[in-house]
């Protein structure tokens, strides 16, 4: 079997890989019709609204992560999974029957936002550390790649079938099927061979879990250096879903057809990224900040695309380095985080990543609206300019690295650790450290 997909040779990630599909396509359709149907039928064209629905929808991950990453720690996380999985097919199947009964008004769609994001924020970290339970450890950084790989298979599907189902029966009937295809999901989970899993250890119930976790990232310097990069981008860059729709529908004058295939287009350079991905043994931070780079110099030349069509082509370059950027920061933190800590620290992850998102998309859609869609995505590429920029000149400084700009042979970009110890490894002695100090305090206190 090829390197790119070595994960699949595992029975209960097959099995997981299969579903997921099925499932990541129906999200992607919803997403589509809830925005469309926000933007087109039950306001005239705000982006506002839009943005404040997708806010409402990650709210809770700012909100209870901290919480769900405890619970991802203590909890079995397959039957954790099957409860998430079953909320939001529920949810999902709501907003259809009050779209196709036509009663569906605006606060109905914030209410279910807001519900399907409690939801979501406590099925994150439980998903993002189970896939180390169904792989050795050695196959981790390919399986997050082909999960990456299996969302933006659904991205590359979801939008434009989304679309075309709008267009044709109505939006009502894309939230009903994404409902079914938890089904899928769970009838995965029930299958699996529970005796071929990895179980990590668990947190045993203690108090100051969290605080416990704050600490440990807190003396992790390459895990604050990554989670600063992707807070920016995410509030103000990863907008995709209210960006495009503006673009589609204001910018551009198209319909709904029109603005799913954006997104299937945006997923053929994200599902390139993903294979890449896959195909990486270890992502380290300097990738994260690279592909940032990537990222703004990409979606600057998005903006500024005269056209739709222009606009639809430079969707692939913001879609591969979105997702490289996304990936090697998802892998990075789970590979060089304590098994014991994992959950928590992804649940941190994901509070600043998904929890950002209710910060920017209101004022990137408010932005849309007083200046234009391309200022909407002219922002997060100067965001992400200026935070990659401060990331590079803070880890050559205090990781005393040397930055190389090789021209013979291949062209490439040389790190050199002046001090031969790797951001990781620094980073761990600085937390060992801090423990020591703090066992020493708590010594000096006792006596």
């Amino acid at each position: 079997m090829s390197a790119t997909f070595s994960s699949l040779r595992y029975v209960n990630y097959r099995i997981w890989f299969a579903a997921a599909l099925v499932a990541n396509v129906g999200t992607w359709m919803q997403r589509i019709g809830q925005d469309w149907i926000v933007l087109t039928d039950l306001t005239h064209n705000s982006g506002t609204a839009v943005g404040f629905v997708t806010a409402l929808q990650f709210l809770p991950f700012l909100l209870l992560s901290p919480w769900a990453g405890v619970l991802a720690d203590r909890l079995p996380r397959r039957k954790l999974l099957m409860a998430t999985q079953g909320g939001m097919g529920v949810l999902a199947l709501v907003l259809g029957a009050l779209t196709l009964s036509g009663a569906v008004e605006l606060w109905h769609v914030y209410v279910l936002a807001l519900a399907l994001g409690v939801v979501s924020a406590l099925d994150g970290p439980v998903r993002q550390t189970f896939v180390a339970e169904m792989v050795p450890a050695d196959r981790l950084s390919n399986a997050v790649g082909l999960n990456s790989a299996s969302f933006n298979a659904a991205r590359l599907i979801g939008p434009g079938v989304a679309g075309l189902l709008i267009a044709a029966v109505g939006a009502g009937w894309v939230f009903l099927i994404n409902g079914v295809t938890f089904a899928a999901t769970i009838a995965a989970l029930a299958c699996m061979r529970v005796r071929e899993l990895r179980t990590l250890p668990q947190a045993p119930r203690a108090k100051g879990q969290i605080r416990e976790a704050v600490r440990y990232v807190r003396g992790r310097s390459d895990i604050v250096v990554i989670m600063v990069v992707m807070a920016v981008v995410s509030t103000f860059g990863l907008n995709f879903q209210l960006t495009s729709a503006m673009m589609a529908r204001v910018e551009f004058g198209k319909g709904a057809g029109e603005y799913g295939v954006l997104g299937s287009v945006l997923a053929i350079g994200s599902l390139t990224g993903a294979l890449l991905a896959a195909r990486r043994d270890r992502p380290r931070v300097r990738l994260v900040i690279g592909a940032g780079f990537a990222f703004a110099i990409a979606t600057a030349a998005n903006a500024l695309m005269p056209s739709y069509y222009s606009y639809m082509l430079l969707c692939i370059p913001v879609g591969l380095a979105s997702l490289t950027m996304m990936t090697a920061a998802n892998t990075t933190l789970q590979m060089s985080t304590d098994p014991v800590m994992r959950g928590r620290v992804m649940a941190l992850y994901m509070m600043v990543f998904q929890g950002a998102t209710p910060i920017g998309s209101p004022i990137v859609g408010w932005v849309g609206e007083a200046f234009g869609p391309r200022w909407a995505i002219l922002i997060g590429s100067i965001a992400t300019f200026l935070v990659c920029a401060a990331a590079s000149v803070w880890a050559i400084r205090r990781w005393h690295l040397q930055v190389r700009y090789r021209v013979r042979q291949r062209p490439h970009l040389e790190v050199v650790y002046l001090d031969q110890r790797t951001p990781v490894a620094a980073a761990r002695e600085e937390v060992r450290a801090e423990l020591a100090r703090d066992d020493a305090q708590k010594l000096t206190t006792v006596a």
